[in-house]
């Protein structure tokens, strides 16, 4: 069902879920960073958000852009399109700086590549929805095929996590594009989605409640046949195991269309759930609390960099990744309270975080 009525100025459930997205990504990056050995059940819980928070932080980047453009395009006001699109344009290329800024001590920045991400979607502007889905699984589908021109481990030290040859033109593009934490290609499809999602009538608690029955099915379904696939048709072998793993597995690294469609079908379940819940439990403490941290997301994103792993390194820089999976993720969620106890204070006073406040200016 398409969007045929106006939107509220914000919905709530959107930033709900833009909250739990940035809360994911600081849990998994913590992990990665700080230390990511120890009890089973902790790295088994953590795990759940590896490559989905992620992705559904950039399926509501489309999301956003469609709500904000679905005026203008449902009134034919070309005026009022051609300056939404030169204000995403600039947020794009904000954010693109941005990320590419702190790099150098942040080499699994997804700011930058969020930035290319929005850029592409202006092409598809004024497209069908059905024509961005489309575009979307093409993406999706042809990432398998590029990989057979394109050796996957180029470029990498997986052993560091390190990008051997990003700052030369030739790693930076081939980082940015096919093999990076987050290629444009396929990550971009996930932002196309958010963008068709945005289309539909989220008003409408049919087209919500059904968004959430298939894209529960096909993640539950999704999570069950990868595992059992792998388990089958490795018959024990530990390296067969790692292969399939790599190819049918739900793993973000290389991003293949197993992982696409899971990391699609999770961010469509946790969006339309936060919306309908944001809609019945609107005044809710706990709703009111993540409402306004997402309204922070860019903000607390770079802080959990600077400030977050930051103090951790200033405190011990020998013991950084030697810290076990409690210490890491009972970190990320103390951090996270302060984000939300931060965001409610700040918003109290200013109606903008301090970096989407820059941002707001630069892009005026």
């Amino acid at each position: 069902m398409l969007n045929t009525k106006p939107m509220n100025s914000r919905i709530i459930g959107i930033d709900v879920a833009r909250a739990l997205a940035v809360i994911g990504m600081v849990i998994v990056n913590f992990k990665v960073v700080l230390g990511e050995e120890g009890q089973n059940w902790v790295k088994l819980l953590a795990s759940v958000f590896d490559g989905k928070a992620s992705a559904t932080f950039v399926v509501l980047a489309g999301v956003g852009i469609a709500l904000g453009t679905n005026s203008a395009l449902r009134n034919n006001d070309l005026s009022k399109l051609r300056v939404a699109k030169i204000k995403i344009a600039k947020r794009a290329l904000f954010l693109f700086v941005i990320g590419l800024s702190y790099m150098v001590i942040w080499p699994a920045d997804i700011l930058h590549f969020y930035g290319v991400y929005m850029l592409i979607s202006l092409l598809l502007i004024r497209s069908a929805p059905q024509h961005i889905l489309m575009c979307a699984a093409a993406v999706i589908l042809t990432y398998p095929f590029l990989l057979y021109w394109f050796d996957y481990e180029t470029g990498w030290n997986f052993n560091t996590l390190e990008y051997l040859d990003f700052w030369e033109f030739g790693g930076f593009l081939r980082n940015l594009f096919i093999n990076g934490f987050h290629p444009v290609l396929p990550w971009v499809s996930f932002m196309l989605v958010g963008f068709w999602y945005g289309k539909q009538d989220l008003n409408s608690d049919q087209f919500l409640k059904k968004a959430i029955w298939i894209s529960s099915a096909v993640f539950i379904g999704i999570q069950f046949l990868s595992y059992f696939c792998i388990l089958f048709l490795s018959n024990g072998n530990e390296e067969t195991l790692s292969d399939l793993s790599e190819i049918i597995g739900t793993n973000p690294m290389p991003p293949l269309p197993v992982y696409m469609l899971n990391g699609i079908a999770i961010a469509i379940l946790v969006i339309s759930l936060c919306i309908i819940l944001g809609k019945r439990y609107a005044t809710n403490k706990v709703v009111v609390a993540l409402n306004k941290t997402g309204q922070l997301a860019l903000t607390f994103y770079v802080a959990h960099v600077v400030l977050g792993m930051g103090i951790i390194e200033a405190i011990s820089p020998s013991k950084m990744g030697t810290y076990n999976i409690e210490f890491s993720v009972g970190y990320a969620l103390i951090f996270s309270l302060l984000c939300i106890v931060f965001a409610n204070l700040w918003l109290k006073i200013k109606h903008h975080g301090p970096l989407e406040w820059i941002m707001k200016m630069i892009i005026k």
